[in-house]
């Protein structure tokens, strides 16, 4: 249908919008909140009064860090979106500003096109939120963000692909990047040095890039480690990191009650120690994820 390709066309703009690598994801999370109401109550309708928390926490937990309010950094993707052609309010307003949004008690939800190609194909609101969230998340945190969105993360990521891979210079993953970081990284888990096997293959650890390659990070040796699957996640929600000399970081925002998570704690401090000739991660992709990932500042020690 007419609606659904200027829909697809439009995704493909907004999918693409980085800049340097830069994180980018606020119209992302606003349009998969919605997805996800849709998905509910057959309605995109999002009050500002409710858009201000939910896409303020969503931004908080996902985004990149920001000096801007969580308040704020939520008028940004309520009000821009409108000028992709995909998001509507009910209400006139200028670009960014908090305050009309409350005086006015302004709410959006996506265009009536949009609404009715969804109602024409139910199909269709997994397959845009699997290509949203699988175009700026990796893996590790996609599932994650579409359970805090209200959608179920095995049904979207199981359904068919909408947009296409675009021609021409797209660029493509190389397939034996994993194992060559993995055997760089001696099937050890670079952090904790987790090295389990099952027969005569590694089992728990995978091969993560420092600079997400979604966001413009290459397959490199350094732009690899081998992780155990506990701290690739945590690597890619930002509760480790690294630092300029290469030891690892804990975030302050990590918490934990148990002894068994206190042991997270431990690794602050503690240098990588790759096997020689390893390449370690380089400073670039180093400061990339310090920058756009790690969440907050480090323990103090």
């Amino acid at each position: 249908m007419p609606e659904a390709s200027v829909m697809l066309r439009r995704l493909e703009r907004l999918r693409q919008h980085q800049k340097d690598g830069r994180r980018a994801p606020h119209k992302p999370l606003l349009l998969l909140l919605a997805l996800g109401r849709f998905a509910r109550y057959g309605t995109s309708a999002l009050p500002w009064s409710e858009a201000e928390s939910l896409l303020g926490d969503l931004l908080a937990e996902y985004g990149p860090a920001s000096r801007t309010s969580r308040r704020q950094g939520a008028a940004y993707p309520f009000t821009r979106l409108r000028s992709d052609g995909i998001w509507v309010l009910d209400r006139d307003v200028p670009m960014d500003l908090v305050r009309p949004l409350v005086e006015e008690r302004v709410v959006g939800s996506l265009v009536p096109a949009l609404e009715r190609a969804f109602r024409d194909d139910p199909g269709l609101v997994k397959s845009v939120a699997r290509t949203l969230v699988e175009s700026h998340f990796p893996d590790t945190v996609a599932a994650d963000v579409l359970v805090a969105v209200g959608l179920d993360p095995d049904e979207v990521r199981h359904s068919g692909e909408v947009i296409p891979e675009p021609d021409g210079d797209a660029r493509r993953r190389d397939p034996k990047w994993p194992s060559a970081v993995l055997r760089a990284w001696d099937c050890q888990c670079a952090f904790c040095g987790f090295d389990g096997q099952l027969g005569n293959w590694p089992v728990g650890i995978e091969a993560a890039h420092v600079r997400w390659f979604k966001h413009g990070g290459p397959d490199d040796l350094d732009n690899g480690l081998a992780l155990c699957v506990l701290h690739h996640k945590l690597f890619d929600r930002g509760a480790l990191g690294l630092t300029k000399d290469l030891r690892i970081q804990v975030s302050a925002s990590f918490t934990t009650r148990t002894e068994a998570g206190r042991i997270l704690y431990r690794l602050h401090g503690r240098p990588l120690r790759p096997r020689p000739g390893t390449a370690v991660p380089a400073a670039q992709h180093v400061a990339w994820h310090q920058s756009e990932v790690f969440r907050g500042v480090a323990l103090q020690t």
